[in-house]
């Protein structure tokens, strides 16, 4: 899709990536440390001042000490963490549960490690998690269960209830638990991020992955963390050890400075639900019909009321002929779905969220 809304020259709200840049002081650090001559190779886990900081926030936000030197490793970003996660712990033959709508990354790294996803769908317009479903499909083939909380492309927040509820299903189970976190720092209407590290009988069967590129926009960073007991970190760090080894040496020096201060992610939520909400409001005359959305900086859309086409067809229509692009949520599901959404990416500047708006608002008088 951006692609396509590059060839019409459409505002691209698709792909999931901010139009603004990074922190003036974060990148200032970076040079600092690049003309420090920090540009050798960092230690195969991270830089230990790194992980000291990312131990302290773990421990103010969620409650939980750990160690930084075992359940703490720095990733060449957060699906670099997803992928060697399960290729560390799921073999031919092992299944592993996903919900979808998924990020796309889950499915094609459970493949090529010769395992079997098993899929199981979360419904519009709540997405929630159905856990008599999640029950029903633990097998004794059953390696690791996929969650992914904020969710994106829903923006459903996981509540304290539903972490509970997973804790009790996977009690007397040996099923691992994967959890993509990527989106910690953006809920909204006062909901908390209900992280895997806040439940003790969760985490110490669980590997959590983080993104520093969704936290401080700078997604062409690629650098992120895995957090896991050190059990299971020693494990994942013999495949991070021959897949990467190490990750950008002077962007961890200036990530660990940065990190310094709380206030530079404990802002977050504010100032996405700012734009979140401009972007519901600049579009409340417009047909399309917005579904909650508690966390992440996606937006679903109902088209319905304006056209049967299904999703992908209408999403390249509204990119050729309106010029704006979108994504489709069928394709988050292996199946397809028949759901009229779409997903917007409102991490983007007011006139930029203004421009789209005022577009899609044209929906009343142009349709397919």
């Amino acid at each position: 899709m951006s692609a396509l809304a590059n060839t019409h020259q459409a505002i691209n709200l698709s792909q999931g990536f901010p139009n603004f840049d990074c922190d003036e002081r974060l990148k200032e650090l970076v040079f600092q440390h690049l003309k420090l001559g920090h540009n050798q190779y960092a230690p195969m886990p991270g830089l230990e001042s790194l992980r000291s900081r990312l131990a302290q926030k773990a421990q103010m936000l969620y409650g939980l000490g750990l160690n930084a030197d075992t359940e703490i490793t720095i990733t060449a970003g957060a699906t670099q963490a997803i992928f060697t996660a399960i290729a560390t712990f799921v073999n031919p033959g092992d299944e592993v549960i996903i919900l979808e709508p998924a990020y796309d990354s889950y499915r094609p790294a459970i493949l090529v490690q010769g395992g079997t996803p098993v899929a199981i769908p979360l419904h519009p317009p709540g997405f929630r998690p159905d856990f008599d479903r999640i029950k029903k499909a633990i097998s004794p083939r059953t390696r690791m269960l996929i969650i992914n909380s904020p969710h994106n492309p829903t923006g459903m927040v996981w509540s304290q209830q539903d972490m509970e509820d997973l804790a009790n299903i996977l009690e007397d189970t040996d099923v691992l638990l994967l959890s993509d976190e990527v989106y910690e720092h953006l809920t909204y209407d006062g909901i908390p991020h209900q992280s895997v590290l806040r439940f003790p009988e969760l985490y110490k069967r669980s590997l959590l992955t983080y993104s520093f590129g969704k936290t401080f926009h700078s997604t062409g960073w690629k650098i992120g963390y895995c957090i896991a007991p050190a059990e299971l970190s020693a494990e994942f760090r013999k495949v991070h050890q021959f897949n990467v080894f190490s990750v950008n040496t002077p962007m961890q020096y200036a990530l660990a400075d940065f990190l310094e201060s709380p206030d530079v992610y404990t802002g977050l939520s504010a100032f996405y639900q700012e734009k979140r909400d401009f972007f519901l409001d600049a579009l409340a005359d417009s047909p399309l019909r917005p579904l909650n959305c508690s966390g992440t900086y996606f937006q679903l859309f109902d088209y319905s009321a304006i056209s049967d086409l299904p999703d992908l067809e209408f999403a390249k229509w509204l990119t050729r002929e309106l010029g704006v692009a979108s994504i489709p949520l069928s394709p988050f599901y292996s199946a397809g779905s028949d759901a009229r959404l779409l997903r917007f990416c409102f991490a983007k500047t007011p006139d930029v969220l203004q421009q789209a708006a005022e577009v899609l608002s044209g929906l009343k008088e142009h349709r397919p």
